[in-house]
């Protein structure tokens, strides 16, 4: 019975007859102590929120790690990554370009698809592309190249100064540092430089040098010099001439109290190294010293 007293009368539901009962109680005191105590107190301030939120961070960190293994999924992945490699080889190996070098003091010959004939001149570098050769007649040069084209559809020489174009004929392309020449010896060449095009009958040069177009000589013969290993020259800076001679004798040639702007008319032999030297020091009236691998060229005056 006391225990639905204090329940009723912790509630004030009690009657005046249970109220008098309880109080007579031994408990009634001591509950009645503790209901007085109770309501001096304040329960401190919560936030819900807040606690909620720590009770979730601790849960999580408390959690363990756990990776989610796909074995399937990863050999797919694998796959998959084999497969592009494979088909990226495929085109890569199919599209290729052909590609042929020569060093210093070398050159060779090169017969295209077409049978068209390119002869590489010394520290050059041609590249074409075999397999797609029949839809486009096209040859990157680097360096010197003499090309006899057989007749079909256009073939293009692409060189980083400007692009040759023809569709069957000889001609010449020099494509160095700063220097760019064209010659046509036979039929016609349409040379496209800075967006400008330019027709070249045979018998005809086209030259830049440091980006200006230049004066133009006509060649006196039916193919350049150098492939009967002569090196020829007409009013080209000393600087040109001097480049060319360490090509094909592969040497390393310094000046001193030298114009290397001072144009040079002349010729040199590919084969005889003093016969060259000769030839390019009388005229420029220098003097020169070899010593292995090594020329220097010197001003007449300099002691």
């Amino acid at each position: 019975m006391q225990e639905n007293y204090l329940a009723k009368w912790l509630s004030g539901e009690l009657s005046e007859a249970e109220l008098s009962e309880f109080k007579k109680s031994d408990a009634y005191a001591s509950y009645n102590k503790l209901k007085k105590v109770s309501g001096t107190m304040e329960a401190p301030e919560f936030n819900a929120d807040q606690a909620f939120q720590k009770l979730m961070d601790e849960r999580i960190g408390a959690a363990p790690k756990v990776v989610a293994l796909h074995p399937f999924k990863k050999f797919l992945r694998v796959a998959a990554a084999i497969a592009i490699l494979l088909t990226g080889s495929y085109f890569y190996v199919n599209t290729l370009d052909e590609s042929v070098t020569t060093a210093l003091a070398e050159r060779t010959e090169v017969v295209l698809p077409d049978n068209s004939e390119i002869l590489l001149n010394a520290d050059s570098r041609i590249s074409y592309s075999e397999k797609n050769w029949d839809e486009e007649r096209n040859v990157a040069l680097k360096g010197e190249a003499f090309f006899k084209v057989a007749k079909g559809k256009k073939f293009t020489v692409s060189t980083n100064h400007g692009t040759v174009a023809v569709l069957g004929t000889q001609f010449n392309v020099e494509n160095r540092e700063d220097f760019f020449e064209v010659t046509c010896f036979e039929g016609l060449v349409s040379v496209t430089y800075n967006n400008t095009e330019t027709q070249l009958p045979a018998g005809s040069s086209f030259v830049v040098i440091d980006g200006q177009i230049m004066d133009a000589p006509k060649p006196n013969t039916t193919q350049p010099t150098w492939v009967n290993n002569e090196s020829s020259f007409e009013r080209i800076p000393l600087e040109f001439v001097l480049n060319e001679l360490e090509r094909q004798f592969n040497i390393k040639v310094k000046t001193q109290n030298v114009d290397k702007n001072l144009l040079f008319t002349g010729t040199f032999s590919n084969t005889d190294l003093n016969m060259a030297l000769k030839s390019i020091s009388t005229p420029s009236r220098m003097n020169y010293k070899l010593e292995g691998d090594n020329v220097l060229f010197y001003a007449e005056k300099t002691p």
